[in-house]
């Protein structure tokens, strides 16, 4: 039997999930093919433009009792190097924000995307099958999935790093890998964190605290492979101890939870984002080290623009035009975050003086200039609103 839909999304991650959602409430009918689909106890900082996608979808993160509100991050350089950068601090207040987002485990976020899913029942239909076959046409995509086709007019990619989509619709990619390894854990702490995420700057990698409610945080723990095989297979006590002493104790006494995993840190962007009758979203398009809350906050922007730009083509979702828009919406936006991500990583690995020279100086710049410091925390939580204040401010100082 073969029934028709304006769009299947295959994947049921937190991206899949959230593009799905976004479909099917702009009026798609959407089918989620999500199998197997679980959410660890990692957790997530969703910034700025993220979060009001996730509002618009019905899940205001500052109404969560298990979402932490983040109103500063600062930058610790721990490289212990003949450079040593200054400490940098930003805090929300200063662009006249409460915050710039929360932080919420994966699992949490997850229950709240299936809730609000399981409320829009009239456009939206989520099933555990998997797709086993795709065909693709100029018109429509076919996808076939238990004993049952869908043809769909849009196709979205949301199954993650090893995308079948992807691989189904030729779309290339290039991967690499890093020489690190990172280990994401929750503790508790014996003092407040005041709402401050501190990211100490080492020699194997940044060292992540995200503060969650109550006296819990975060930790993504970037080291060598050796050094994190060692941390892995520690145990609480020695974990705890071990991270005490690498954050030199701002948070005091630590107990961490048990759950600890560890990744070895990749990274991944295709070669487009879109194919006939396809658009990828998160991990499908594009993998980042977690590294300055790029990878899920990426995939939620892919979702944003996968739905605006349906919007804007409601006559042929999944068109040359639409999917034209959607790749031009946010290849910019992939590449320059990618490239970012990966010059911050490589820079603390580097023992070339010139390049740990130019970090040093890059940090002390921003922590000195104010207007710098505004710009660059406008950027991270609306990309492109930097430049389109810069554009106001023009206009008004020509008014007057």
């Amino acid at each position: 039997m073969e029934t028709r839909r304006d769009a299947v999304v295959v994947g049921g991650g937190l991206a899949g999930y959230a593009a799905a959602l976004g479909l099917a409430r702009a009026g798609l009918d959407t089918l989620l093919l999500a199998p197997g689909a679980q959410f660890d106890r990692r957790s997530t900082a969703i910034i700025g433009d993220s979060v009001e996608y996730l509002e618009g979808l019905g899940i205001p993160l500052r109404h969560l009792s298990n979402a932490q509100p983040l109103e500063a991050m600062r930058i610790i350089d721990d490289t212990r190097r003949l450079f040593r950068a200054p400490n940098v601090e930003f805090r929300a207040s200063e662009i006249d924000l409460p915050s710039f987002g929360y932080n919420i485990l994966n699992a949490d976020l997850g229950d709240a995307l299936r809730a609000a899913a399981e409320r829009c029942t009239g456009t939206l239909e989520i099933r555990s099958e998997p797709a086993a076959s795709i065909e693709i046409s100029d018109a429509y995509a076919t996808v076939r999935c238990g004993d049952a086709s869908v043809r769909c007019r849009l196709l979205v990619g949301a199954d993650g790093r090893k995308s079948s989509i992807r691989e189904r619709s030729h779309i290339s990619v290039r991967e690499w890998a890093y020489p690190q390894t990172a280990i994401v854990l929750n503790f508790q702490h014996e003092r407040t964190h005041d709402g401050t995420s501190t990211e100490f700057h080492t020699r194997t990698g940044p060292f992540t605290t995200v503060p969650l409610p109550g006296r819990r945080s975060s930790l993504v723990w970037v080291e060598t492979p050796h050094v994190a095989s060692e941390i892995e297979n520690g145990t609480p006590a020695e974990l705890s101890r071990m991270v005490e002493e690498r954050m030199h104790s701002i948070l005091g006494a630590v107990d961490v939870e048990e759950g600890w995993q560890a990744f070895p840190l990749q990274g991944a962007i295709a070669g487009r984002m879109t194919g006939p009758r396809v658009a990828l979203v998160g991990e499908a398009a594009h993998v980042s080290p977690p590294i300055g809350a790029q990878g899920l906050n990426l995939g939620l922007r892919d979702a944003a623009a996968l739905v605006a730009a349906a919007k804007r083509h409601r006559d042929d979702p999944g068109g040359n035009a639409m999917l034209a828009d959607y790749e031009g919406q946010r290849r910019i936006d992939v590449t320059t975050r990618s490239a970012a991500v990966d010059w911050l990583n490589r820079s603390l690995l580097t023992d070339l003086l010139p390049i740990q020279a130019a970090r040093t100086v890059a940090l002390g710049i921003v922590g000195r200039s104010s207007l710098l410091r505004r710009a660059l925390m406008r950027e991270g939580v609306s990309p492109g609103s930097s430049l389109r204040f810069r554009i106001r401010d023009d206009q008004t100082a020509t008014a007057v």
